[in-house]
C-alpha cells in the first residue's frame, strides 16, 4: 500500500481512494438494496421520520452483513473482508475486525445529517474506530455528498448543540473545531473515503430533483481494542469468525448522547 494514503490519512484523517469498485459491482450493490428496500424494512433504523419523508421509504439500515439469507447481506459480508477495502484498513489502523455495516439510500429530497463523530457511538477504546465510506452514485454537494472537517481527528470527542431539524434528520451535531473548516467530498461511484472515528463529518440535504445518494459504509477497530458499545457486538475477524469484545459503559463526556443513534 502506497505510504502516501497513510501519510494524508496522519495528516488530514480522511484520504479518499478512488475506484475501489467497478461498475459492475456497484450496480449490484444498487440492485441488491433497491430491491431489498422495496420489500422489506427489517433492516431499518427507526429515526422517527413522519410519513411523507422521504426518509420513511428509503430509511438506512443498519448491519446488512448480519443477513446473510439475503444478497444484499452477503454482499455486505463479502465487501467488508474483500482485501482490497481491509488492506487499506489494516495500513491505516493495523489488524482490525469489522464493527458495523451500514446502507444509506438518501433519495431526492431527503435531509441531511449533522456533523457528528463516529468513535462518540463506537465508543472503541483505546483507539478508534475508522470508517470506510463506498460511493454507490457519483456524490456531490447536491445530491447530499460527505463533507468533512480535515485535521479534527486530532481533537477530543465533543458534545452537540442542537440541529436543524429542517436540513437534517439527527437531532444533534458537534461544532467545527476553532480554525477548521469543512471541505465538501466530491466521489465517483465505487470509490471510497477512509476515515478517523473522531474527523467531525456531515452532510446537506439531497437538493438534487431525481439523483439518489446511495453509500455503503463498513466501520473498523484495531484487533487491539479492549471496549466497544454493546450495539456492535459481535464483530467480525478477517476469516469471517466473529468476537465479542467487552461493553463500553457509560456515554462518556457526552453521556446519553452516545447512545442516541447507532
Amino acid at each position: 500500500m502506497s505510504s502516501t494514503v497513510a501519510e494524508v490519512y496522519e495528516r488530514d484523517g480522511v484520504v479518499q481512494v478512488p475506484g475501489v469498485l467497478d461498475r459492475s459491482e456497484v450496480e449490484r450493490l444498487r440492485a441488491a438494496y433497491m430491491s431489498l428496500v422495496a420489500a422489506d424494512h427489517s433492516l431499518a433504523v427507526d429515526d422517527g421520520v413522519p410519513d411523507g419523508d422521504p426518509l420513511a421509504r428509503y430509511p438506512r439500515f443498519v448491519h446488512p452483513h448480519r443477513r446473510t439469507d439475503v444478497e444484499a447481506g452477503r454482499l455486505a459480508m463479502d465487501l467488508m473482508l474483500d482485501g482490497r477495502i481491509l488492506d487499506v484498513v489494516t495500513t491505516l489502523i493495523g489488524p482490525a475486525l469489522g464493527a458495523q455495516s451500514m446502507f444509506y439510500f438518501k433519495p431526492p429530497g431527503a435531509r441531511g445529517q449533522a456533523l457528528h463523530q463516529d468513535n462518540t457511538f463506537l465508543r472503541a477504546h483505546p483507539e478508534t474506530c475508522l470508517a470506510a465510506w463506498i460511493a454507490i452514485d457519483d456524490v456531490d454537494a447536491e445530491n447530499g455528498g460527505l463533507a468533512v472537517v480535515p485535521g479534527s481527528h486530532r481533537v477530543e470527542l465533543a458534545c452537540p448543540e442542537p440541529a436543524d431539524l429542517a436540513e437534517s434528520f439527527t437531532s444533534v451535531e458537534v461544532p467545527v473545531p476553532a480554525g477548521m473548516q469543512t471541505v465538501q467530498t466530491r466521489m465517483a461511484a465505487g470509490d471510497v473515503l477512509f476515515f478517523h472515528g473522531s474527523v467531525v463529518h456531515g452532510s446537506r440535504p439531497n437538493s438534487s430533483i431525481d439523483r439518489f445518494r446511495r453509500a455503503l459504509i463498513f466501520h473498523y477497530v484495531p484487533e487491539a481494542s479492549t471496549e466497544i458499545a454493546e450495539f456492535y457486538n459481535p464483530l467480525v475477524r478477517p476469516d469471517r469468525r466473529t468476537c465479542t469484545l467487552p461493553v463500553a459503559v457509560g456515554g462518556g463526556p457526552c453521556g446519553e448522547y452516545a447512545d442516541a443513534e447507532p
